[in-house]
């Protein structure tokens, strides 16, 4: 089960991430959640280190740092996968 929390939660934080990038992400779907679910274990790193992993309520500081290492992916990926041949 664990294993399609990590796709469901790798989906929402990838398509978060691709909202807030400007212009056009010429990536897949599957490309996205792939992207979502590195970013969200990124991102659980850094709050790890930074001691913001696990508070109390809702884990605003975590989740905002998922999304930005998701971003940050996809913003270096999708030109790259753009620019490929099919």
């Amino acid at each position: 089960m664990t294993f399609v929390w990590a796709i469901v939660a790798g989906l929402i934080i990838g398509v978060i991430a691709r909202l807030i990038l400007p212009g056009r992400q010429p990536i897949p779907i599957w490309l996205t959640i792939l992207l979502g679910i590195v970013g969200g274990l990124i991102g659980n790193v850094i709050a790890s280190a930074l001691g913001v992993r696990v508070t109390g309520g809702f884990d605003w500081i975590r989740h905002i740092l998922q999304v930005v290492v998701a971003a940050v992916l996809i913003s270096l990926v999708a030109p790259a996968w753009g620019r490929r041949r099919v």
